[in-house]
């Protein structure tokens, strides 16, 4: 699911369209700290918990890929499904689900590419029916406040596969506050992206998850 585009900027963006190791945070270095299988399925459905006990949220992200390549903007989030990557630093283009597809609108080249989310690793955030506790398992981190979770479906290796960082935080649904995500996708792309800034609860419009098509009208399907 990679898009070819000949820039500077999009090959990173497509990279996250279509998929999402780099490092991750300091704070989540993976090591081998012993752990209660009951407190490791504690920590997975407090997470899985936190996940869906978001009904909105806007934060600032920096999107990395694995050449160091890094993209600014503001995420977004609506449950169930609906997710907005409004990019900065000149960036022509726009990530956007409004709950069925994920799609890359690249306003430079007028294309749209999509995928249906549960086709992509990100469809651990977004997509409801996906099973995180049955596809997920944790990680072990060296900070007990640090919570990190690998999805993948093994009967589908094309999905890819998605870490999520979650950090302990009283004021964010659930008591856990998504961080971090790195993501690979089937053709070994990896790209990580961090938030910062994060705001819950927020009204937010169905409306902010359509987009301007640049195709011309004769081109479209």
């Amino acid at each position: 699911m990679n898009i070819l585009i000949k820039s500077r900027r999009k090959p990173l963006a497509a990279a996250f369209a279509a998929a999402f190791a780099c490092a991750l945070p300091a704070s989540a270095v993976l090591t081998a700290v012993p752990a209660s299988a009951q407190s490791r399925q504690d920590d997975l459905d407090r997470a899985v918990s936190a996940l869906r006990g978001i009904t909105t949220m806007k934060a600032d992200f920096t999107q990395t890929g694995r050449n160091g390549q890094t993209l600014r903007g503001e995420l977004t989030l609506k449950n169930p499904g609906r997710i907005r990557f409004e990019y900065s630093d000149g960036a022509n283009m726009l990530v956007v689900s409004d709950g069925r597809a994920l799609r890359l609108i690249d306003y430079d080249v007028q294309q749209v590419e999509a995928w249906p989310i549960s086709n992509s690793p990100l469809g651990a955030l977004l997509d409801p029916n996906r099973d995180v506790r049955r596809y997920g398992k944790l990680l072990p981190t060296t900070n007990s406040n640090v919570i990190s979770i690998e999805v993948s479906d093994p009967g589908r290796p094309e999905y890819g596969t998605m870490t999520l960082v979650f950090v302990r935080n009283g004021s964010a649904p659930g008591g856990l506050q998504l961080t971090s995500w790195v993501a690979l996708d089937a053709q070994n792309t990896r790209t990580t992206v961090r938030l910062s800034n994060q705001r819950y609860g927020m009204t937010v419009n169905n409306s902010a998850f359509s987009y301007r098509d640049p195709r011309p009208r004769t081109r479209r399907p």
